[in-house]
């Protein structure tokens, strides 16, 4: 399994944006993030994909989908950190 990427240096906001991640991505990703209405949002799904492009999707959204563009409650900087923790594997619990 891939070690993640190290914590910010604000653990406020890493747990806020991990609860975020669990609850509204969960809502479509399945809460382990295997899928659901959404693609899975693992590792292995993630793998061959350009981060720009993860980047852009999570910012942006998908039009003509159910993803939602999230450039208005996040920062380029926490989009970028969801990213990462997503290829690396999101932890499923708070640290």
């Amino acid at each position: 399994m891939c070690s993640l990427p190290a914590a910010s240096a604000d653990p406020g906001r890493d747990a806020r944006l991990i609860r975020l991640v669990r609850q509204d991505c969960g809502s479509c990703h399945g809460m382990t993030l295997q899928g659901g209405l959404g693609p899975p949002l693992v590792p292995a799904a993630l793998r061959d994909r350009p981060f720009p492009n993860l980047v852009a999707t999570v910012r942006d959204g998908r039009p003509g989908s159910a993803m939602p563009a999230w450039r208005s409650l996040l920062s380029e900087d926490e989009v970028e950190w969801i990213v990462r923790q997503l290829v690396a594997g999101f932890p499923l619990r708070p640290e």
